[in-house]
């Protein structure tokens, strides 16, 4: 399956040399190595080096590398676990750490389930007329809950070894039983996978290219009278945090997709790149505009992730979570260009995509002739590589896949209105207001010390002492101080 060749990179890397910095940290859970894709974000270089992991293993499978899901659920369940515990005076956190030991352990591939089938939009999950719609306790038992319903658009659930499964929005008391998170092997007894697979291209020949060995599976996930072990239960009631969960781990991937999406920049860019000069028309002051188009896309939201990580914070559970606006800006802007980009690559790359002959042509004595003096635009290129280089292009753009990156480019992580809703939260509004009454003559002045002292935290360079020198020496107060570590 082209999905489980996508996770056999990811281990395949942590044992390569030259990754094994990138690939692999030190945990200090279970005092060893551990996978970085289990591993809890302790700074903002951890932050950074998962971008960079996503980003550069990413370029090598063609697209999405689908482990990302499985470190943003640990990571938002070990700082919801530690909030609800210093609520509520519940156990979860604990609970949740001696699995992590597990998962840490085992080097578990774990996928997140949290999107439900969800129903009717218009209503709450307690008023549906199919209780199934999300995800809900049954029963609680003494050591453990039973429950049921069903996950969709799950991603690599087919071939992971545990389902990590959270609420996906935010919840109400009558909504108490849909509050629950659990992991659980995606085998368990009372799970049942529909599941669609998603490749560029089936291709038997010894010589296929990369790009055709790589994919996706998604699942609907139904839940059947499932039973979950009490030590495997995170949430169970708390419908106080149904919405911090789920926020918690959409941010945080959204954080993902800042190298995530950046990685399908640089492999479109470098698509165009080649069918440019395939072309002959690299040089082409319009060719080389295009291609710029690329670079600002993918660097813009790499850089967005970057400063998310530089300016995020150390939360309760001592987890560092990246900063929700820059987090959220990273990854709208590359939601809204993906098709623009699919749309470069057509501009440049011309009609052909669509309009191949097949391979099969390309064989046949009575085409092939034809066709070698078809293909070649460039004298630098052979038929062969002419064809190979066209091939690539036809599958990047029209196969399946190329559409799952697509609506997976605006979709994934979260519909664009979350987006939204986060930088609404987290921008501050008010303060560009007052600044255009400075600058229209309307107030005497601007005060701009929040900002002023709001300072990326490089994980160890600012210290206390050196903010109380600087409120020292700039007579500042400290009453718009932001405390960033």
């Amino acid at each position: 399956m082209p999905g489980v060749n996508v996770v056999g990179t990811t281990y395949d890397l942590a044992q390569d040399r030259e990754w094994k910095n990138l690939a692999v940290t030190h945990s200090s859970i279970v005092g060893e190595e551990t996978s970085r894709w289990s591993y809890l974000s302790q700074s903002p270089y951890d932050l950074i080096q998962k971008l960079k992991l996503i980003r550069m293993s990413s370029r090598l499978v063609g697209g999405c590398i689908q482990r990302c899901m499985g470190h943003d659920a640990i990571n938002a369940l070990a700082i919801c676990t530690k909030e609800i515990d210093l609520t509520k005076g519940t156990h979860y956190f604990e609970r949740f750490m001696d699995y992590l030991r597990f998962y840490q352990k085992n080097d578990i591939d774990g996928c997140c389930a949290q999107t439900d089938a969800k129903g009717d939009r218009l209503k709450r999950p307690s008023q549906q007329m199919n209780p199934d719609a999300y995800v809900h306790i049954l029963e609680e038992q003494r050591d453990g809950i039973i429950v049921s319903g069903m996950k969709m658009n799950i991603t690599q659930a087919a071939y992971a070894d545990e389902l990590i499964v959270i609420p996906t929005r935010a919840l109400k008391e009558n909504d108490r039983n849909y509050a629950v998170a659990f992991a659980i092997p995606a085998d368990w007894e009372g799970i049942r996978l529909i599941t669609y697979p998603v490749w560029t291209k089936e291709c038997a020949s010894s010589d296929c290219p990369p790009l055709f060995k790589y994919g996706v599976a998604e699942s609907v996930v139904v839940f059947d009278h499932v039973f979950i072990p009490k030590e495997r239960v995170f949430m169970c009631g708390e419908w106080e945090f149904g919405h911090r969960l789920a926020l918690l781990f959409a941010d945080s991937h959204r954080h993902s997709y800042c190298g995530c999406k950046p990685a399908v920049s640089d492999i479109l860019c470098g698509a165009a790149s080649l069918a440019a000069q395939a072309n002959n028309i690299e040089s082409v002051s319009h060719v080389q505009q295009k291609l710029s188009e690329f670079a600002g896309v993918a660097e813009l939201a790499y850089a967005a992730g970057i400063a998310a990580a530089l300016y995020g914070e150390v939360t309760s559970a001592e987890v560092f979570f990246p900063n929700l606006k820059y987090a959220n800006i990273g990854r709208r802007l590359t939601g809204r260009l993906i098709y623009k980009e699919y749309n470069l690559l057509t501009e440049i790359a011309g009609g052909i995509a669509a309009t191949l002959p097949s391979y099969e042509d390309f064989q046949a004595e009575e085409t092939k002739h034809d066709l070698q003096k078809l293909i070649v635009r460039n004298g630098d290129f052979s038929p062969e590589m002419s064809r190979k280089i066209w091939s690539f292009i036809q599958y990047l753009s029209t196969s399946p896949m190329s559409a799952w990156n697509e609506v997976a480019g605006v979709h994934g992580g979260g519909s664009p209105i979350m987006e939204t809703l986060a930088l609404n939260q987290e921008y501050d509004y008010e303060s560009r207001k007052k600044l255009a009454r400075y600058l229209a003559g309307i107030d005497s002045d601007y005060d701009n010390s929040a900002e002023l002292w709001d300072e990326p935290t490089f994980g160890e360079s600012l210290k206390e002492n050196k903010r109380e020198n600087l409120r020292s020496l700039m007579g500042c107060t400290g009453s718009h101080v932001k405390k960033v570590i």
